[in-house]
């Protein structure tokens, strides 16, 4: 009996069914729902805060911790204001010492890192720091990793898929692979970093803080990048590239920053952080 042709349509089938939308309208490959996503985010952060912990290198200053608790707070204020269902994740964050890497994320349910890279390499403004974490907050916002899962998942059952079909299964499945990662796993993933850029501006601008420094933050980005490679290699959109999309947003983005100028702004207190 051949059992490769229904492999192939139950793939195809669970595929074409397996969709969500995002905050900005964009279709989404879900095979993953967003409650695995973050059941399995908050072990590997855990898992992660544990190692930094016994290696020291969690930050401790009380300046720097407070620093990033108020601009987070006041994100993670807008971020709910924005997903209402998101009051229920666990909010935290935790700064890691570690002065080699400019990065900072939000898993999915609200746990976020910051490395010390970003702040003393970069050395951003609170503007532009608020930048930074809003658009990692946006990441988490628009279920970004529970696509990447799926994501992963979907390129996995296509190289199956051409495995089963092939008469050559070896090069069926190292053709498959390479495709998947052109075809799907780049282009979303640089879909999924405009977007974050696109919700994180406006996050930031409705928490108080300006916009135009989204464009700044990311020329100082530029000048510790080094070298990059070509953007159609990368994951990532240039800065260059990333610098005009983000100077279109910030004018329309003004007056959000300029009503929350107007006003007080109350954050939302976050739970303990690390878990």
């Amino acid at each position: 009996m051949n059992f490769r042709k229904p492999l192939f349509a139950t793939a195809l089938v669970l595929l074409v069914a397996a969709c969500a939308t995002s905050p900005t309208g964009r279709k989404q490959l879900m095979l993953v729902s967003e409650q695995q996503a973050i059941s399995s985010s908050r072990q590997a952060y855990a898992q992660e805060m544990g190692k930094y912990q016994k290696e020291g290198k969690l930050v401790t200053d009380p300046r720097v911790l407070e620093r990033v608790s108020v601009i987070t707070e006041r994100l993670v204020a807008q971020a709910v204001k924005m997903r209402p269902d998101s009051s229920k994740w666990q909010w935290s964050v935790q700064v890691i010492d570690d002065p080699k890497t400019v990065n900072a994320w939000c898993m999915a349910g609200g746990r976020m890192a910051l490395y010390t890279g970003l702040i003393k390499q970069v050395d951003p403004t609170d503007d532009e720091l608020a930048q930074v974490m809003g658009h990692e907050i946006a990441h988490a916002l628009a279920n970004h990793t529970a696509e990447r899962m799926s994501t992963a998942m979907a390129a996995n059952a296509g190289i199956l898929a051409a495995g089963l079909l092939s008469d050559k299964p070896g090069q069926a499945m190292a053709m498959t692979a390479a495709a998947a990662t052109v075809a799907i796993k780049l282009p979303n993933s640089r879909t999924a970093e405009n977007e974050a850029d696109q919700i994180g501006i406006e996050l930031a601008a409705r928490a108080g803080y300006d916009p135009r420094s989204a464009v700044t933050l990311w020329q100082k980005m530029g000048k510790v990048g080094g070298s990059a490679p070509p953007e159609w290699l990368s994951t990532h959109p240039s800065d260059a590239t990333r610098q005009d999309r983000l100077s279109a947003l910030a004018p329309k983005m003004m007056p959000y920053y300029q009503v929350a100028g107007a006003r007080p702004t109350y954050p939302v207190r976050m739970g303990p952080a690390g878990v």
